[in-house]
């Protein structure tokens, strides 16, 4: 049966949406579902190991989120945001605010003059090609380093007082290591190098894959149907180390526990069978979702709460089943979960 679109949408009260993470990054509210009993249970991320056992594998997404996010004034003094989805030294593309009322040519300065803006071309849906130079007209790559903020979701607001500085460290995991991705991996924000190392001592193995979120998290599934959405393609990487702890995993009759859905689709975008992996560099446009093709490699699921109709909640849903994760989800809302990016975690067992 053809499953719509609108099938995966839930109603969410606006004081539920996370703008803010929790300290530490464990403290936040986690949901285990066991799926053999059907049962749940209420506890926190930092009792995360409670529930894992020594052979089993916990396999992150190593991306490291790029401080792509800039705020400046035109020179009629309205507030400017940006954020860069590709740069080629000085040449962007990215969304602009309020992109109507861009010139070409017209220089507009962010960050208090850090960086120059400088449009080129009206690429439509808010999306520009521009010029980027730090204030000497060189390329921007220090001053980005410098003053460049988080490329918080959209729902995320922040005024002027906040400290940008904060946001960067907040929105990026503690195992980062491979730039690229324009937003990040959230379900990796809980972690600690405490809860690691106690996961660790629990005779659990870690590996890493890299999937760099690109922009297509930020675009709304716009058709009616679900099969017929075409899920954007992401950079990945699942390297020989992490196919050889997924082989010694299954020697061992561990699990396979995925650390959010971009490690849930890097893995099942290099499946071959028996639950097994083969390294590969590429992209993928791995759409998973009830009905379509089953998991063959992820044994167990840990991930935050995901926006209505959003291709990350239908990726659960498939591992999970439609029902289910709806009825977790308004079980979740009646208890006063965080939701989205800075919000509080499931682990689907």
């Amino acid at each position: 049966m053809s499953l719509r679109v609108a099938d995966f949408w839930y109603d969410l009260p606006d004081e539920h949406i996370a703008t803010h993470a929790v300290e530490p990054r464990d403290a936040a509210r986690m949901l285990v579902h066991h799926r053999a009993e059907d049962r749940s249970e209420h506890l926190t991320v930092r009792e995360l190991p409670r529930f894992l056992r020594a052979g089993d594998l916990l396999v992150v997404n190593d991306t490291k989120v790029l401080p792509n996010r800039l705020v400046g004034r035109r020179d009629t003094g309205g507030r400017v945001e940006v954020l860069i989805l590709e740069r080629d030294g000085t040449r962007c593309r990215g969304y602009v605010k309020p992109a109507r009322k861009l010139r070409v040519g017209r220089v507009i300065e962010l960050e208090e003059g850090r960086l120059l803006l400088t449009p080129s071309e009206d690429l439509g849906a808010g999306l520009w090609r521009f010029e980027l130079t730090d204030g000497d007209g060189r390329a921007p790559d220090a001053a980005l380093d410098e003053v460049g903020r988080a490329p918080l979701p959209p729902y995320i607001r922040r005024d002027d007082a906040e400290d940008p500085a904060l946001d960067r460290a907040r929105y990026q995991t503690v195992y980062a290591r491979e730039p690229g991705s324009v937003a990040a991996p959230t379900a990796g924000l809980h972690f600690t190098e405490e809860l690691l190392a106690r996961i660790e001592a629990a005779g659990v193995r870690r590996a890493h894959v890299t999937l760099h979120v690109g922009e297509g998290t930020f675009q709304a599934v716009r058709c009616e149907r679900v099969e017929d959405h075409v899920m954007h393609d992401e950079v990945f990487e699942l390297p020989q180390a992490t196919v050889e702890a997924v082989a010694e995993t299954r020697r061992l009759g561990g699990r396979v526990v995925a650390v959010g859905t971009t490690a849930t689709r890097t893995l099942e975008s290099c499946a071959v069978g028996d639950g097994l992996v083969r390294a590969a560099t590429g992209r993928t446009d791995l759409f998973l979702y009830p009905g379509g093709r089953p998991f063959q490699v992820v044994d167990a699921l840990f991930t935050n709460f995901h926006l209505p109709e959003s291709t990350l909640l239908m990726l659960v849903a498939a591992f999970l089943g439609r029902e289910k994760v709806l009825d977790l989800y308004r079980e979740a809302v009646a208890r006063e979960y965080r939701f989205y990016s800075f919000g509080d975690a499931m682990l689907l067992l």
